[in-house]
């Protein structure tokens, strides 16, 4: 079958590793069933892949990516959920410890086909397309899990968002304002504060800036270049919450002083579970709200949509279609 995955890895050049062309189709133990897919979307986590994170040389090849939208054995239109989690695992499995992520232990979503245990596919309402659910298993699920389920954050409250273009972040603004919650977002590019505007944020303020008073909880993807930045702009007893380290993720300094002295809530998040995946496709339908696209290619010209997020200027998600 046709597929884009990682033959080797490399921290320095990741997209040196990247190949398009067939590999074997995965064969669907028990309790496991095939997805066609339509379309797939492109995560980070595919190039920190590619640069050996989480997938050491044995695995090697390992098909890419970890979202995608298509249809079941019966023809149906469902999406895939990515946490595979062990069997037995009974509530949140985004805490069990053997958890993973598709393109980790198993083939991923970049290819004619994907098998996944059967509890992580879903129905995918009919209003929304193969593109659009292609975009939510990933960064609209950890966006929405932040917001609702680890943040404490109450309609009128007000949530700053660390940056304004990537996946999570344009997920992370876009869920905020459907929530009922003022939203703010930092910019270190005036266009893409344009952008977040019109996407629904309420202001947007250039990055590191000082804010016109403290917020309740802060959305953070960056790391390193913001963590002080987001610790400042909370009020006492806020909360942060951190899901990603796109620009490092060791901290020279930390203000432990103001940490205590306010009482902050420092709490991490990972994706999401099952349940939360089925309400935020009821929130989607429901809404209206989509994903917003930066570009869509066809899944043979996967490497341009590498290249691209690599290259660090794209606002919203990048699909492959097949």
């Amino acid at each position: 079958m046709f597929a884009v995955y990682a033959e080797h890895v490399d921290q320095h050049d990741p997209l040196a590793g990247l190949r398009v062309g067939e590999r074997p189709a995965a064969e669907a133990p028990a309790g496991w069933t095939r997805v066609w897919v339509q379309a797939a979307s492109l995560n980070h986590h595919d190039i920190w892949s590619l640069r050996g994170a989480g997938l050491p040389a044995q695995r090697l090849p390992m098909i890419l990516g970890c979202d995608a939208a298509g249809v079941d054995e019966d023809g149906e239109p469902v999406v895939v959920h990515a946490v595979i989690a062990d069997p037995d695992t009974v509530g949140d499995e985004t805490f069990d410890p053997k958890r993973t992520l598709l393109s980790e232990l198993h083939p991923g979503t970049f290819a004619d086909e994907v098998v996944v245990p059967r509890r992580n596919v879903l129905r995918r309402p009919a209003s929304l397309s193969a593109v659009d659910a292609a975009c939510l298993p990933t960064s609209w699920l950890t966006a929405y899990r932040m917001l609702f389920t680890r943040s404490g954050l109450r309609s009128g409250d007000t949530v700053l968002v660390q940056g304004a273009g990537g996946g999570v972040a344009t997920a992370l603004i876009s869920l905020a304002r459907a929530g009922g919650f003022r939203v703010w977002v930092t910019s270190r590019d005036e266009q893409r504060g344009q952008r977040a505007l019109e996407l629904g944020a309420h202001e947007v303020f250039a990055s590191g800036a000082r804010l016109p008073r403290r917020v309740d909880a802060v959305m953070d993807t960056v790391g390193q270049a913001t963590w002080e930045h987001s610790i400042r702009a909370l009020r006492p007893g806020g909360t942060l919450v951190t899901t990603g380290v796109t620009s490092g993720a060791k901290l020279p300094d930390v203000d432990l002083n103001r940490i205590f002295l306010l009482q902050l809530r420092i709490v991490g998040s990972t994706m999401g579970t099952r349940a939360e995946f089925g309400a935020l496709l009821d929130l989607l339908d429901t809404t209206g709200v989509r994903p917003v696209i930066d570009t869509t290619l066809p899944m043979d010209q996967a490497a341009t949509g590498f290249r691209r997020m690599l290259d660090g200027q794209i606002f919203g998600k990048i699909v492959f279609t097949l």
